[in-house]
């Protein structure tokens, strides 16, 4: 039967487009699910030097590193693409790729030189049957050194996340530096076998026979602070440098012990390091949540973001004296400082400490000479006339800057949009690059000499790679872009961005005006008469929001024949600094009205079964999913909830982060605070087991084992509280698997029984 629609699969057409019904085939559903997650996503991109052909144009070769889910071997793989493009510096003449793709094994970290002669290599293999780290240097078509690391034993693993992490060549290329655990001396039992039998009563005397051994007895069960979620193997981070000629590896010792460094980078002339530090004092709270990745699995907008509210500040140290000196203000929180192609400035953003979690962004510049620091970009509250909502970035591309070290270049969230904006530090003017283009969202990769690499997606379309020249200043809506890998649209999916305004009497009466939005997924071409089932998904955080970008879970839900709906309710971030604080001390009452709100006006507009809405949601999309189903226990359904917060009474214990328990519960946050029963009650009060008793729809929890975030016994109390009410719940427990439960086989896993879950509770 012709499919008017394009139709790829294999499915009954009859089944899939005109009639709109509900695939229910567990097979036909993974057989969908398998396809889509094939669609892999950009996770970084290398512009190389300009090269000068023999028949005299220009051309630089693009390197680029992808990910994909591979469900047969259970991980997901990354691989690497080569492009060519020819251009002119200002235009593109021709581009294409250059060869094909080839999988990356083992490389925790890479970085071509700034001359593009040279490439460092951080990885990681296992050596009869023992993890071994290498740092390798590649010159052209071979590799010149690998020196091994863990048999150096001068410090431990090495760092590869985007909180700590770094791998960055001097700019004479003869160093690079990177950040690592701190060595521990060995930890031995008193009672250790063949250890020396004397009595060593001298305190002195000890530390230095400790120190000689490299050992220290006694310390076998010492507790060390970790940075909590994702980073429970990062205690005590260290900057090294190897000395590329001479095989050396040094760790800079001149760092304050309060302060835990990464984000580092050379400073001009290669004199000293500068470093992002954080104080952990009087003790380490959960630092960051891992960034979402751009497959846009169920869970990648539906965790609590954590990134800047830690204090911290930027830090240069001197080589030549060792002096350490701080360069931004002790009383803020900052990350990603980018230094300018000319080494003169340093741009990084900066937020205020503890409060939200994520919160409108300034974007500062540090003078290397002048050392001065101007706010470039300052917080915005509302909305400006063209639209500007402010920078909610977490990371800056780490290249950022225009060739003439002018303009800053910042993919961020603008409402349920992620723009590539342009700031231009000397006049502080803002402009949109994207904001007229019909793709959701877009995401810098890198720039170099003007040149953007950027990937681009929709609700309904994959990410793609395109490439184009920054235009002069003042000229920026005369961008264009030049595709070099397309990707596939998905017919069958139609998206449109919503947007609601709150009944007067759920105004917020501090931060009154406030609008919201909402992403609606649904097949394509259905009427008003037709009547579709609707998924309601709130996103965690809360100060998180879902973009409107390519979203694997929901856009195989439409495949299947759901409407979803995405909700940024008030306090999402993207729609300025008033609306994420109109929301703690209000959560559990405002977030649960914005949602229902935003389902009942759908539901007015046509096209779905009232009777068949349900709901689901991770983290804080979670809570909010429990507050709706024990706040409107006749009008969702079923409900499948991912590691949610369920009471943050007994939470706050248990986490590692107390202080967004606190904060989202209307209190502030220090470190010396203690809970008063008043406060533990209106933690309580505002948790979705206050209402469990009024709980009718049948529940699935899906709990990672190792969840610092949402400590998994937040989803056990809930399951058995619901079990006493003898309401229908299912739990599935996944080893292994931290706050995201992003892992292959359980986000797989995860998604086909929350679909059959709904599929078999609506009756479809």
């Amino acid at each position: 039967m012709f499919c008017p629609a394009n139709c790829v699969t294999e499915f009954p057409c009859e089944l899939y487009h005109v009639s709109h019904k509900v695939i229910t085939s567990p097979d036909y559903i993974a057989k969908i699910y398998r396809e889509q997650s094939q669609y892999p996503s950009l996770s970084r991109a290398d512009v190389g030097p300009v090269i000068t052909s023999q028949y005299g144009g220009s051309y630089s070769n693009i390197s680029t590193e992808w990910t994909q889910q591979d469900l047969e071997r259970n991980e997901i793989v990354k691989f690497c693409r080569q492009y060519i493009v020819f251009h002119d510096n200002k235009s593109i003449v021709y581009s294409g790729p250059s060869g094909n793709c080839t999988e990356i094994k083992g490389e925790l970290l890479s970085q071509d030189s700034p001359s593009g002669e040279m490439k460092a290599v951080m990885r990681e293999c296992s050596i009869k049957g023992e993890e071994k780290q290498f740092l390798e240097i590649w010159h052209r078509n071979r590799k010149i050194k690998s020196l091994n690391l863990t048999e150096l034993k001068k410090h431990g693993k090495v760092y590869e996340d985007d909180q700590f992490g770094c791998l960055v060549w001097s700019h004479s290329e003869t160093h690079l530096l990177y950040v690592a655990e701190k060595k521990r001396p060995k930890a031995e039992s008193y009672f250790q076998s063949g250890s020396e039998s004397t009595l060593l009563v001298d305190e002195d005397e000890v530390m230095k026979s400790a120190k000689k051994e490299d050992s220290v007895k006694g310390d076998q069960f010492v507790y060390y602070e970790d940075w909590g979620e994702t980073l429970v193997t990062k205690a005590t981070p260290v900057l090294c440098i190897l000395d590329i000629e001479g095989n050396n590896v040094s760790v800079l010792e001149s760092i304050p012990d309060s302060i835990s460094p990464g984000q580092a980078f050379w400073a001009p002339n290669d004199t000293g390091v500068v470093f992002v530090g954080w104080w952990h004092e009087p003790f380490r709270l959960g630092l960051k949540y891992c960034r979402n990745r751009s497959t846009a699995d169920a869970n990648s907008f539906t965790m609590l973001c954590v990134f800047l509210y830690a204090r911290s500040s930027l830090f240069y140290v001197d080589l030549t004296g060792g002096k350490c000196e701080r360069l931004s203000s002790d009383s803020a929180a900052v990350c990603s400082p980018r230094l300018s192609p000319d080494l003169c400035r340093i741009v990084y953003l900066e937020c205020e400490v503890y409060g939200p979690h994520q919160q409108c962004n300034k974007l500062c510049m540090y003078d290397w000479y002048t050392k001065k620091t101007t706010v470039v970009v300052d917080v915005v509250k509302r909305a400006k006339e063209d639209g500007f909502t402010g920078i909610y970035s977490t990371v800056l591309s780490h290249q950022c800057w225009s060739a003439d070290s002018q303009r800053v270049l910042v993919s961020c969230a603008q409402k349920s949009r992620k723009d590539l904006i342009v700031v231009d530090t000397s006049t502080d003017q803002v402009t949109s690059l994207t904001s007229k283009s019909n793709m959701g969202s877009w995401c810098l990769l890198t720039i170099h000499r003007d040149l953007m690499v950027v990937s681009c997606s929709s609700p309904n379309c994959p990410p793609s790679l395109r490439v184009g020249f920054l235009p002069v200043s003042g000229s920026e809506d005369e961008m264009s872009w030049v595709t070099l890998e397309e990707a596939q649209t998905q017919p069958e999916i139609d998206w449109q961005i919503l947007s609601f305004t709150p009944p007067p009497e759920e105004d917020n009466s501090q931060y009154p005006g406030l609008d919201y939005e909402a992403i609606l997924l649904k097949p394509k071409d259905v009427t008003e008469k037709t009547k579709l089932p609707l998924i309601v998904n709130p996103h965690g955080g809360p100060h998180s929001v879902i973009v409107a970008e390519w979203l694997l879970s929901p856009a195989v839900f439409c495949s299947v024949g759901f409407g979803v709906l995405l909700v940024n309710y008030r306090g999402s971030i993207g729609y300025g600094q008033d609306s994420i604080l109109s929301l703690p001390g209000n959560v559990g009452t405002q977030d649960v009205k914005d949602v229902q709100f935003a389902v009942e006006s759908v539901l007015k507009q046509g096209g779905f079964d009232r009777e068949k809405v349900v709901v689901t949601g991770g983290s804080h999309g979670g809570f909010l999913a429990c507050h709706l189903i024990g706040q409107y226990p006749d009008f969702y359904k079923a409900c499948a909830a991912r590691n949610p917060v369920i009471n943050l009474a007994s939470m706050i214990g248990s986490t590692d982060i107390p202080d967004w328990c606190m904060v989202e519960a209307g209190f502030d946050y220090k470190t010396n605070t203690l809970l008063s029963p008043a406060m533990l009650e209106q933690m309580l009060n505002k948790s979705p087991i206050k209402h469990v008793t009024q709980v009718k729809a049948p529940v699935l929890l899906a709990l990672g084992e190792d969840d610092r975030r949402v400590p998994n016994k937040q989803g056990l109390e809930y399951y058995k509280s619901l079990k006493a009410f003898n309401v229908p719940v299912r739990l599935l427990w996944y080893p292994d698997n931290n706050h995201s439960l992003s892992k292959v086989d359980a986000e797989s896993d995860g998604f086909m029984n929350i679909v059959l879950w709904l599929i078999q509770h609506l009756s479809l």
